[in-house]
């Protein structure tokens, strides 16, 4: 496991878990990344995130991916980083990414599984974020 991890700024985190739902299935789709994108950019959390940090979080988080305890370790970063009111909006970001291309697939679905436990996210909450998430990206 790497030493030198850096430390994530609550932003990070949040830009961390949109990037771990996309990366999950070793695929960035792009409808993903435009949904990323969007958040950053409309999302008043992020109205003083300097864009710039997005690549190279991005790059922890796919980095992360590739070791054995590396999911441990990024959910070390989030948790570290992001106080206990943003875990729900982390999830409502992360379910937003899930559902932008259309189709969450198994590993995104377990990867929503993994982050709504780690972020001790209420089950009926969290059945409210994912349907609405789900309505928000559906198309005729």
């Amino acid at each position: 496991m790497s030493e030198d991890l850096p430390s994530f700024t609550p932003c990070d985190a949040l830009i961390a878990v949109m990037v771990a739902v996309s990366a999950s299935d070793q695929n960035l789709r792009t409808a993903e990344l435009v949904a990323i994108e969007r958040a950053v950019n409309h999302t008043p959390v992020f109205a003083n995130y300097d864009i710039d940090r997005i690549r190279p979080v991005s790059q922890t988080v796919i980095s992360l991916f590739e070791e054995e305890d590396g999911l441990d370790a990024l959910f070390g970063l989030v948790r570290e980083a992001l106080p206990e009111k943003l875990f729900n909006t982390a999830y409502v970001l992360a379910c937003d990414v899930a559902a932008s291309d259309g189709r969450a697939g198994g590993v995104e679905t377990e990867m929503l599984a993994e982050i709504r436990d780690q972020l001790e996210i209420d089950r009926l909450h969290a059945g409210a974020i994912e349907f609405t998430a789900r309505a928000r990206h559906r198309v005729l």
